[in-house]
């Protein structure tokens, strides 16, 4: 039996994988303490808070630009 927030993996973690980017990478530009556990969280499929799915977020727009996301284009939760 799955656990009610075990939602599989994200779409985040495609996504990094697809830039070779790594946790550290989205921790290391986060200016709202994101920690490496979040994103890990977040790219198992983790259920996350607003808050926490939003400084993911920004890091990821923050570190690429070029490379704008939504939520919905992170989780799917």
């Amino acid at each position: 039996m799955t656990e009610l927030n075990d939602l599989g993996v994200q779409p985040l973690d495609a996504l990094m994988t697809r830039l070779k980017l790594t946790n550290h990478d989205l921790v290391a530009v986060s200016a709202n303490q994101l920690t490496h556990k979040m994103v890990a969280k977040g790219r198992k499929g983790r259920k996350l808070t607003v808050n926490a799915q939003y400084k993911i977020l920004s890091a990821f727009q923050a570190l690429r630009p070029q490379n704008p996301v939504t939520l919905k284009e992170l989780f799917n939760y």
